[in-house]
């Protein structure tokens, strides 16, 4: 054979496991799904290739393992927990887990939180100051989601116009790009998706105004443990209201005195706000809490009983009661 033919298969060949070399590298996908990984203290390259394959983030631990290696980067990478996505390419991927790049940090707030509870978490996160997303949610403007109600002087000035509206679900942030007022216009982004545009129907056909279905989803949220519960009291609550009844919630009173535990005493139960629901009939002025879809859906849905009353025993299990004084056995039998 010719020595022109072997020049040429080689500069074939190498041409061929470069591509193939590059294909390897390339991202596994186009979607920007997020994987979080966490990389154990002492793992080898090897092992972190494996990890990352596993989780469908990169083409090849081999290829992986190569290119680290011949970029000398192997001590480089760094043990932690990072939030990957397959549009990533192996270099991309290898430039993040050596600190070139801010990780992505995950958010998750839980349905139920208050804004002061977001406020402490970001905090504690070292994402802002303590009272910064508080300060901004009671002082920013947010006129551009018309979906906000118009705040009475009635309304408790603690979570500002925002308390109820901030969608609860897992968000991606990273610190050096972290503002307080951007992360609140993605959550009432996301909750105008979901709830405002997304439930449009069900808020007309329910008779009430999105602004009562979020502030009863807010009490059925912070009244209930289980997506059962959600719709039986969400319907007694309704009904109680409908008959111009007390809805007798002290989650309500809780919230506005912050008093998220601690026994109620009778001073608690008898103070003169539109929150305290033992002493004033109707609604609460706005919303005690941000509830996740499952109690903005019992609010929207609720299941008809023949209940009028409820409570939760020691054990957080739901007894409901026709009458006050079926009511009354279950205090005596179910609370301590």
């Amino acid at each position: 054979m010719h020595k022109r033919t072997w020049v040429v298969i080689a500069i074939l060949v190498l041409l061929g496991t470069y591509t193939w070399y590059r294909h390897e590298l390339a991202p596994v996908g186009g979607n920007d799904v997020r994987e979080i990984v966490t990389i154990p203290s002492g793992s080898s390259v090897s092992s972190i290739g494996q990890l990352l394959s596993k989780q469908g983030l990169i083409r090849s631990p081999f290829f992986f393992s190569w290119f680290v290696r011949l970029h000398r980067d192997q001590s480089r990478l760094l043990a932690g927990t990072y939030v990957l996505h397959p549009s990533l390419s192996t270099p991309e991927v290898v430039n993040i887990l050596m600190g070139s790049h801010l990780p992505e940090q995950t958010v998750t707030i839980p349905e139920g939180f208050t804004v002061r509870d977001i406020d402490a978490l970001l905090a504690a996160k070292g994402l802002s100051a303590s009272g910064d997303l508080l300060h901004c949610a009671q002082t920013c403007d947010f006129s551009t989601f018309t979906f906000l109600p118009k705040q009475g002087s009635e309304a408790a000035a603690r979570g500002g116009k925002l308390e109820g509206y901030l969608f609860p679900d897992t968000y991606f942030v990273t610190e050096d790009q972290f503002l307080p007022k951007f992360f609140l216009e993605r959550l009432l982004g996301v909750f105008r998706n979901r709830v405002s545009d997304g439930l449009t129907k069900e808020v007309k056909t329910s008779g009430h105004s999105l602004s009562d279905i979020v502030t009863m989803a807010s009490l059925v949220e912070s009244e209930t443990r289980t997506d059962a519960e959600r719709p039986i009291v969400a319907g007694i609550l309704w009904k109680r209201y409908e008959k111009h009844m007390s809805l007798g919630v002290d989650s309500s009173v809780r919230y506005i005195l912050g008093k998220k535990s601690a026994s109620l005493t009778e001073a608690d139960l008898s103070v003169a706000s539109p929150y305290n629901l033992r002493k004033f009939r109707g609604l609460p002025p706005g919303p005690i809490a941000n509830p996740g879809l499952a109690s903005i859906e019992a609010a929207l849905h609720p299941q008809t009983s023949p209940y009028w009353y409820y409570l939760h025993d020691s054990k957080g299990q739901i007894h409901y009661a026709v009458t006050n004084d079926d009511q009354n056995v279950n205090r005596a039998r179910y609370l301590p």
